[in-house]
Parts: C-alpha cells; structure tokens; sequence
C-alpha cells in the first residue's frame, strides 16, 4: 500500500508546473478557505460565551454584541467562499486548459506508428474526461484536503482547551475514520482507473460507429455494434456501480462514527455538569465544534478517493505525453540544397515494425531530379511504407534516403515537409472550407494558387459548381463529396506548395477510368521536371513514369521502362494483367 500511496504522491507532485504559474491565486484560494473555515469554527466560541455568560447569568447587556459576533462571523465565512470560488476558477481553467494543449501538441508530433497503435477513444477520453477529473481536483478537492485536515487538527485543539476528556471521546470516532478513509482509499484507485478505461473503450466504439455509418448500414452490422456498446456500457456501469458501493460502505462508516462521538460527548458532558466540573456553555461549544468537524471529518474519504481518481487520469495523461517522439528535426538542421534540384536516393533502406518484423530490405533507388517512378507491387510488398519514409512519416531501420545528397533525417522537418508532396491513398478532409483544405501545407497560399492546383486535379469545375464555391465547407472526412472528388481535392493539396519531390500513394484509385483519364492528361502537365515516386497499380498510371520499379516482398525485384518490364519479367506482366482486368470492368460499367 505505501509503494501505491508513494506511486499516487510522484504523479500528483508531476502537476506542479502547471499550477506552479497560478501559485499566487491559489495562495489567495487556500487563504481564503482557511479563514472562512476558522470563521466557521469561532461561531461555537461565541456560543459558549453566550450560554455561560448572559444566558446563565441572566445578563443581557453583553448579548447584542454577541450575537452580533456570530453575525459577522457567518456573513464572513460566507464572503470569504465567494472569493474563493472567484479566484479558484480561473487557475483550474487554464491548468486543464494547458494540459489539454500539451496533449493536443504531443499528438500532433507523436509518429504515425503511435496514432496506429492507440484507439482514439482512448486518446478522447484522456483529452477530455481525465482533464475534466484534474480540473475538478485542482478546484475543489486539494484546496479542501490541506484545509480541512488543518480545520480538524485546530477543531481538535479547541476541543482539548474545553475539556480534555471530550477531545478523548471525540478521538475515539476521528481516528477510526482516518484509518478506514485509508484503506478504502487504495480499493478505490483501482476501480476509479478500471472505470476511466472502460470509459475511453466506450468512447471509441461511439466514434467509429459514427464515422463508419455508411459501412454499418450497406452491411446491416448496426445490430452487432448495438450488441458490442451494449456489452461495453454494461461493463462500465458494473464498474461504477461497484465504484458506487465502495463509497457506499465508506460514507456509511464516516456517517456513523461521528454520531457515536457525539453521543459519548454528551454523556461525558452531562456527567461532568452533574458534577460539576463541566458547564453547560462547554458542552455546547465542544459539541457544537464536533458538528462542524463533521463534514472536514467526512470528507477526508471522499477527497483521498477525488485524490487517487485524479491520480489515475493523470496516469492515463503521462502514458501518452511521456510516449517518445521518435522523429524529431536535428539539434542542428542542415539547411536545404539551393537551387533544390531534387535528387532522391534510397542507400539500402531497411525498415522492420517493433515487433521484428521486417517490411523493407535492402531498397536502393536512385530517382533522378525531375523523374517520375511508379512503384508497384503485389498487397503487403511494402509500397506505402516506402513512400512513408520519404517525408519521415516513418524512420528508416537501417540505411538512408537522402535529397540532393543530404539525409532527409538531417534536414528539420518544417523544411523536409515543404519540399515533399504527398497524396494518399486514403483521402483525409477536414470540416473546413474547401480553400482551407487544399491549402493546409501552405496556409498563407492565394486563391489563385489554390485555383491552380484545383485545375491541375481537374475539380475546379465541381468546386466552382457548390453552393460558395471555393469557401464552401465540405463536412467532416469530407463524406458529402463523392470518392474522386475527396481524392482530387487531395491531389491538389499535394501539388498547391509546388514541391521539388512528390510523393503519390496511389491517388487515383478512386476515380472513375475517364475522371482518371483527365487528371493523368493534367498529372503529366504537373510532373514535368518535379521527381516523383508513385504507387500505381493501372497500367495507365504506370505509363505516366519515366521507369518503373516492381516490389517483392519488401525488396526491389526489378527495375525499368514500362515496356522493358512487360517484355522480360513475367511476374510483373501478371500484376499489370490483373489491374488491366480492373480496368476494363470499370470501363463496361461506366460504357
């Protein structure tokens, strides 16, 4: 237990330089708290006074000052709570909200192998929920764990300066609490970090539900993922309701020691005034102050529990902004060859997953500057891994690719990345404006350039035919447009930064055979003295290159002309027969 409670301590202490910023308001936070608390505490003082003194006595000259004492004592700890909800709200804010950024920022310079790995469920709900989870700690939970456990040692104190006998009584129901708060406080932990990853699991299963509508439904697997969230929503709710039935049992215990303390105080204190040694104004301040320690008291379990949730997300939180980000630009950048010619070299570049398993062995290419090679190769021979590693999508095992002679690992990657289009298979939009979208590698690019670009992957035409033209926003992924026209869009952001090196992983696959036609007749246009790598597997595409290079289970097993290929290697005249079928089939649907 004391390894969880040191491990709990470590990830809380990792929060300091974010509230570090915020320290002077939070000083005036917990200020603040304090002294409405010790307000709160001096009202049972001045009740003492007021049943040994005016009301025993039966004099009331002393009273109205009294009672106004415990006036301006309850307007004051009212106030002081008003100030520090004020002040607390914006240091909360800001720590979640720069947390959240962090996160944002870590996500965007994690590797793609990192994104592959995790559901962004998960990733949604540390971004999300467990930042909500810290922001709510940082607020409430450990202002109220350091002042009210100072609240209950001081309410202590008092107790003892009234009757040493009613602080042992009262010992005897705080102390039992303190160590059950304890054990009941590592149970929770554990439950609270099984409920948060049951929640990001739940959390995924929505999202891809969501962005995959249209597959669920031509495939009626609706019902399965309703069975599939069901079963997961059912999992989360056992959770928390376990989760529930701890608290449960532990606000059962702290409800009930405390009644017990108070009620051997007032068998004490009825001794004691019987015999004298107690007055009546002592038995109603002692108890009085053991009811307002009720709540600090109580509250101890609840906030250990807040404490070791927080924990737990903040956990979650770690595990991904401490992953490594494998690729970074150098400590000392080598600037860009001028002019650029672009010049591209694979020197016998291996690349295996962590796993050992090896996708890419021994590739050596040598593009010329302004040379457009088509990549083919049967699935799985390792196509879209090359082409990743060219803008450092991916990082070579072993080997090197170099632009004009320089290791792309060697250049930053601002530079790396403005000189290397890219065009994917799989076309990503984003719910902004067409403009928007096709600019996102230039963002400061005229909508002249935009124009072109839109010209030379031949959507100007259905751009210019939606209802604002280039500032109409497409919807999210895009989906309100057709396949070719999300891939066109995608191809001119590749082409709109003008780059050196471009890099296409099989951009047209999804256009129709004339569509295609079209933006070939344009693609020749824009490849004209730009070096360019391509994953084809048309044959039409194939002939738009100066040479093709034919994958093998992760190595280059030829390398040619178009016609050289077809005329002496059989297995490449068996990959282009069977792309040609594709083709002509697409051909008789369209006819």
């Amino acid at each position: 237990m004391s390894d969880q409670r040191n491990s709990t301590i470590r990830t809380l202490r990792r929060l300091w330089p974010y509230v570090r910023p915020h320290r002077a308001r939070m000083a005036v936070v917990l200020s603040a708290t304090m002294l409405a608390m010790l307000c709160g505490l001096g009202i049972p003082l001045l009740t003492q006074r007021i049943v040994d003194g005016p009301i025993q006595h039966k004099q009331t000259a002393l009273l109205p000052w009294l009672v106004l004492g415990v006036l301006v004592l309850g307007i004051s700890e009212a106030v002081l709570f008003y100030i520090r909800r004020k002040v607390v709200a914006r240091p909360a804010a800001e720590v979640e909200a720069r947390m959240r950024l962090d996160l944002y920022r870590h996500l965007q310079r994690l590797p793609v192998s990192f994104h592959d790995r995790w559901q962004s469920g998960q990733l949604l709900s540390r971004a999300t929920n467990d930042l909500t989870t810290v922001r709510r700690f940082v607020a409430f939970a450990v202002v109220f764990l350091i002042v009210n456990t100072l609240v209950v040692v001081i309410g202590l104190g008092v107790i003892a300066t009234l009757s040493p006998w009613l602080l042992v009584v009262s010992l005897c129901g705080a102390l039992p609490l303190i160590v059950i708060s304890f054990f009941f406080e590592s149970k929770f932990k554990v439950i609270a970090r099984r409920a948060q990853d049951q929640s990001g699991d739940l959390t995924t299963t929505v999202e891809e539900s969501v962005l995959g509508i249209r597959v669920l439904k031509a495939f009626g697997r609706g019902p399965e993922l309703s069975r599939r969230f069901l079963a997961q929503a059912r999992e989360l709710r056992r959770t928390e309701l376990n989760k529930i039935s701890v608290l449960a049992a532990l606000w059962s215990v702290l409800i009930v020691l405390p009644e017990l303390s108070i009620a051997g105080m007032l068998g004490v204190g009825a001794i004691g005034i019987v015999d004298g040694t107690m007055t009546v104004g002592t038995l109603v301040a002692a108890v009085a102050v053991s009811a307002y320690l009720r709540w600090p008291i109580d509250s101890i379990g609840w906030l250990l529990a807040e404490t070791n949730q927080t924990a737990s997300a903040l956990e979650r939180y770690w595990e991904v902004v401490d992953s490594p980000v494998a690729i970074t630009s150098p400590a000392s950048p080598v600037p860009l060859p001028a002019p650029l010619r672009g010049h591209v070299r694979f020197e016998d570049v291996r690349f295996a997953f962590e796993d050992g398993r090896e996708v890419l062995s021994g590739i050596d290419l040598d593009l010329r500057p302004g040379e457009t090679l088509a990549l083919v190769g049967a699935t799985g021979s390792g196509k879209t891994t090359l082409t990743a590693l060219v803008p450092r999508l991916t990082d070579v095992t072993s080997g090197r690719i170099t632009i004009d002679g320089v290791d792309v690992r060697d250049l930053s990657l601002e530079d790396l990345r403005s000189v290397v289009g890219t065009a994917f298979e799989e076309p990503v939009l984003f719910s902004a404006s067409v403009t928007e979208n096709v600019a996102l590698g230039v963002p400061d690019v005229d909508e002249e350039r935009v124009r072109e670009a839109l010209r030379v992957a031949k959507a100007e035409e259905f751009v210019d035919a939606l209802p604002w033209g280039l500032a109409t926003r497409i919807g999210e992924q895009g989906l309100s447009l057709s396949g070719g026209q999300r891939q066109r869009l995608a191809l001119a952001r590749a082409v709109v930064g003008k780059p050196a090196v471009l890099v296409l992983d099989d951009p047209l696959s999804a256009l129709d055979v004339h569509t295609e036609a079209e933006v070939e007749a344009a693609l020749r246009r824009v490849l004209h003295g730009v070096t360019a790598l391509v994953v084809a597997h048309r044959p039409s595409t194939v002939q738009l290159a100066d040479r093709v290079a034919m994958l093998v289970d992760g190595k280059i097993a030829a390398v040619g002309s178009h016609r050289h290929l077809l005329e002496t290697n059989e297995e490449y005249r068996r990959l282009l027969s069977s792309a040609d079928a594709e083709d002509k089939v697409e051909e008789e649907v369209a006819s």
